[in-house]
């Protein structure tokens, strides 16, 4: 995820990290391509001769596609949005649970016990975070979770799900002592069941992409309406006609290029959600109501100390 300040109006113009322009470059070159192609046969220089001079059909298609494209950004964004508030819900939760840990008990709970449980609550982004992004969670895990626990959770398929229960039977067995009352409980399973909410929220990001067909329908338009838009500005712009067909099929094709990024937002491409950096301030926002020390935060120098993973 890249996160920078303000950039100068000037610096802005030259962003290259960040931007899709450098994964559009290929197709930009092959518009340019094009609309060489499209001057040589406006001025005879080939022997074909293809008149589209007509801006209507242009205008038509152009402002459907603006709209069809608009509508997919949009709900692109929505997804985004939403994995990124779920994933503060699981901080807000996550904290509201140690709180609770730490002071609706009715008898003093062994530091050794808190500390179960805060490893299991710790575990949990990066277990989270794994597998959305399908990748191998067993070093980030054996880091945090006693051995036990550590077995049981890298064999079960759903690792988040498993070390939500194993935090609920936590909260069982000091109910039976006594050491939880009741209404601590509940106050508990509360919070439990809004971390179930965050990763069932996850999942189904995860699991229900947009429709194939809504955007193999886009992108076909776009690239029919950029291969073709330099014969119908060449008998209007002469030589001009490859800056303005590339200008304009940048604009199409970045916002198409922008919506299928975020559209999977727990990816590692730079716009999706930062989630290392996330799931080490949850993990580190705990050890802070716990007393621990602070965990040592990815800083990387220079133009990078923008770019979190």
């Amino acid at each position: 995820m890249i996160i920078r300040p303000h950039l100068h109006w000037f610096r802005m113009l030259l962003a290259w990290r960040g931007s899709v322009l450098p994964q559009l470059l290929p197709r930009l070159a092959l518009i340019f391509g094009i609309s060489i192609i499209a001057v040589a046969a406006h001025d005879h220089l080939l022997p074909i001769s293809l008149n589209l001079s007509t801006t209507a059909p242009f205008s038509l298609i152009g402002i459907a596609l603006a709209v069809f494209l608009g509508f997919r950004n949009n709900a692109s964004y929505d997804r985004w949005w939403e994995a990124r508030k779920l994933w503060g819900q699981l901080l807000n939760e996550s904290r509201s649970l140690i709180r609770q840990v730490l002071t609706l008990s009715t008898k003093q709970i062994p530091q050794e016990n808190i500390k179960e449980f805060s490893a299991a609550l710790g575990a949990l982004p990066h277990a989270l975070r794994h597998q959305l992004r399908k990748s191998d969670p067993r070093e980030d895990l054996a880091a945090r979770l006693p051995t036990v626990l550590f077995d049981r959770v890298t064999a079960s398929r759903y690792k988040p799900a498993t070390l939500m229960l194993s935090l609920g039977e936590w909260v069982q067995r000091h109910a039976q002592t006594g050491a939880i009352d009741p209404m601590a409980v509940i106050a508990i399973d509360r919070n439990l069941n809004g971390i179930s909410d965050v990763i069932g929220g996850c999942e189904r990001i995860v699991s229900t992409p947009l429709p194939f067909a809504y955007s193999v329908m886009i992108h076909r338009t776009v690239y029919f309406f950029c291969a073709s838009l330099p014969f119908g500005l060449v008998d209007s712009l002469g030589i001009f006609t490859p800056v303005f067909a590339v200008f304009v099929a940048y604009t199409f094709m970045a916002h198409e290029a922008i919506a299928s990024q975020i559209e999977e937002p727990f990816g590692t491409d730079d716009n999706d959600l930062a989630l290392n950096t996330m799931s080490l301030l949850i993990e580190d926002a705990m050890r802070d109501l716990l007393g621990e020390p602070a965990l040592e935060m990815p800083r990387p120098q220079g133009e990078e100390a923008h770019i979190l993973n």
